[in-house]
């Protein structure tokens, strides 16, 4: 893990208490990483329930959090407690899988919704000094490229979802807006781009993360599929990155209110990408197969939002954050999960976005 750098906005942590939902995900335990380098005090709130096989220990939450509860967000005993504790807010939970959204429409619901909205309660009811939430690049819909190259997405592009999983992400931004302005509460919405980086591990019948799919499909001597021939393009950022920008969203005054994409502002094509990784197995395949519902043709971020409000540029270059992704795998026995190289995964996994 890379440390994030402080400066005078950061050292505003130090000593704070910050209540991160979802904390025990990739993301959620590399912001808790380094909020705690900043000299805070982070509280997880997360069920660990996302992934069919162990995570905790290897995202390591327990080493950096001051607590772990685990708990639902809908559970409004176990969040009003928390965020009465809090200074500040972290909102990463979600169900945060498109594929896994897409048939379960109803847990989506539960989680990205109910799940929202009982925070938004607790909070109205706290002295919590700023929330941030996590949305996704993906409530700009499908991307298709304008002209001759791929999209560019702007924040004030009108929002288009195409998935479940945005639909929720959408509806969340606009429910954040309108209970917290006007409050005592401030309150910033980050919108992450492709997210990547060890020790990211897949989840069954996903096409989200798309690396460790690639990736561990390449290392077991499996071809590596590009649903939709791999044309559609995505802006790969690195989990260090995406967890210093969300923290400068938290303590930057210029933040307020506002809504800034977290990309690199650089767009690859998923073929691409699945060639960086390729590169690193001698013989590696691949096989094409059909493009998944809810998948986008994509497009990337327009950083310049970023860069005036945040001073925020991502720092790790996309074969770079490979290099280091398939060293770990490479260096890490076990990283695999058992499930992956089950005969029924190679026929029942999607492997895309």
């Amino acid at each position: 893990m890379v440390d994030a750098p402080s400066d005078s906005r950061t050292r505003r942590l130090a000593g704070a208490t910050v209540l991160v939902t979802g904390g025990g995900g990739l993301v959620g335990s590399r912001i808790v990483a380094q909020l705690a380098s900043h000299g805070a005090h982070p509280l997880v709130l997360d069920s660990f329930d996302a992934y069919p096989h162990a995570v905790r220990d290897r995202f390591e939450v327990d080493r950096h959090a001051a607590e772990v509860v685990l708990g639902d967000v809908r559970e409004r005993a176990t969040v009003k407690w928390l965020t009465g504790r809090a200074d500040f807010v972290i909102h990463a939970a979600a169900y945060a899988d498109v594929a896994a959204c897409t048939r379960n429409p109803d847990i989506a619901f539960a989680s990205n919704v109910h799940g929202t909205q009982t925070l938004l309660d607790a909070v109205t009811e706290t002295a919590v000094k700023r929330l941030v939430f996590v949305s996704s690049a993906s409530v700009y819909g499908d991307g298709t490229p304008a002209g001759d190259g791929p999209a560019r997405f702007t924040e004030d592009r009108p929002l288009t979802p195409i998935s479940v999983y945005a639909n929720t992400k959408v509806w969340a931004e606009h429910q954040v807006r309108l209970m917290l302005e006007g409050t005592g509460t401030e309150h910033a919405m980050v919108r992450y781009f492709s997210v990547y980086g060890d020790p990211q591990v897949p989840k069954p019948a996903s096409h989200s993360w798309m690396v460790p799919w690639m990736a561990m499909s390449a290392h077991t001597g499996r071809p590596i599929r590009l649903n939709g021939g791999g044309r559609q393009v995505r802006d790969m950022v690195h989990v260090d990155d995406i967890a210093h920008a969300t923290i400068l969203a938290l303590v930057t005054d210029e933040m307020a209110g506002q809504t800034v994409n977290v990309g690199t502002g650089v767009p690859t094509t998923v073929r691409e990408i699945a060639e960086l990784i390729a590169a690193h197995y001698p013989g590696a395949a691949f096989v094409e197969t059909p493009r998944p519902e809810g998948d986008p043709l994509g497009g990337y971020a327009d950083t310049r939002r970023a860069a005036a409000l945040l001073g925020w540029q991502p720092g790790i270059r996309l074969a770079d954050g490979i290099d280091r992704y398939v060293a770990w795998l490479k260096a890490t026995p076990g990283a695999v999960p058992d499930w992956f190289t089950a005969p029924a995964a190679a026929g029942a996994a999607v492997l895309a976005a």
